[in-house]
């Protein structure tokens, strides 16, 4: 269902092999299961793969057998993650095309945002991987292309 290759939008993607219908379960986000304490621990050393599961622990997705890990995030998904007891599944959000790129949103949140740069492409990319809800704090966004590069242009309200 999901091939894995280069991506447009960061390093590895996972781009869809055939149609795939909305709410299609496509890929379990697996790792090792770690306490808040460790997560807390790997994420201050620059470990960009812990997922959030539950109140008492998180899964650190930076393993060789988790392919998901290789999903990019965008402003403009489609797909999501949702939980189920204790595994983590990315389903997809609307009807998703072959050949196009599987994406989600990290929901990160605010603290530290300047060091996760958004290159998604979207017409409603804000700039930077956070959570939809912190869309609004950062105001609509024009992206521009120049040789290769991507830059981000402000738009005041």
């Amino acid at each position: 269902m999901i091939e894995f290759r280069d991506s447009g939008i960061h390093g590895m993607g996972g781009f869809a092999r055939c149609r795939i219908r909305k709410g299609t379960p496509l890929i379990e986000y697996v790792g090792d299961k770690i306490t808040k304490a460790e997560a807390a621990t790997r994420v201050e050393a620059d470990n960009p793969f812990i997922f959030c599961l539950d109140d008492q622990c998180d899964v650190d997705g930076d393993v060789t057998w988790n392919p998901a890990r290789f999903l990019n995030h965008s402003c403009e998904p489609n797909a999501e993650a949702e939980i189920f007891g204790d595994q983590i599944w990315i389903m997809a959000l609307r009807d998703i095309r072959p050949g196009e790129e599987i994406t989600f949103n990290y929901c990160y949140d605010l603290e530290g945002y300047e060091k996760h740069p958004c290159r998604c492409g979207s017409a409603k990319c804000v700039g930077y991987m956070v959570a939809e809800e912190f869309f609004p704090k950062f105001g609509r966004r024009i992206r521009t292309r120049r040789a290769g590069s991507t830059a981000h242009v402000a738009l005041r309200k």
